[in-house]
């Protein structure tokens, strides 16, 4: 397992990988450990920082999918949002063929271990309002307007 921070314009983030993938992108304050990255930490962190930088609209990136069937269709599913794009969560379960599925789908997004590079951030309300966010509503309201939207 590799680690590596950033710190970002919404907080410090904690980049684990292994020797292939991405495991977890976290927010993390006060004392963290050492860093121990790799080529991939160091790879995420340049993808971040130009995506924080207004350079990147998607990221190029090996990710792990730890969760279950129906967690990864909903994380494919965001991965086709572009930069700048929103959906409602009821929007994201008729795309994974459930259309009941709305608080399973936010399930799914509360347990997404790579936040903003499985852009969950992007789900919003079926009425264009700012609905739960793992990592924060200030965070995820930051994230959108980065992306150009008005929230």
């Amino acid at each position: 397992m590799f680690v590596d921070y950033l710190v970002s314009p919404i907080g410090q983030l904690a980049i684990d990988t292994d020797n292939e993938t991405v495991i977890s992108l976290r927010v993390v304050s006060g004392s963290v450990g050492s860093p121990c990255p790799n080529w991939l930490t160091d790879e995420c962190k340049r993808q971040l920082e130009e995506y924080f930088q207004g350079g990147r609209v998607c990221f190029e990136l090996p990710l792990k999918f730890d969760g279950t069937e129906f967690q990864k269709a909903v994380w494919r599913e965001l991965l086709k949002l572009d930069f700048g794009e929103t959906c409602s969560y009821s929007d994201l379960a008729k795309a994974v063929g459930n259309k009941t599925a709305n608080r399973a789908v936010g399930n799914a997004n509360r347990l997404n271990r790579l936040p903003i590079l499985i852009p969950c951030h992007r789900v919003i309300g079926k009425d264009a309002s700012l609905t739960g966010y793992a990592l924060g509503i200030d965070k995820k309201a930051w994230l959108l307007r980065h992306e150009g939207l008005d929230f």
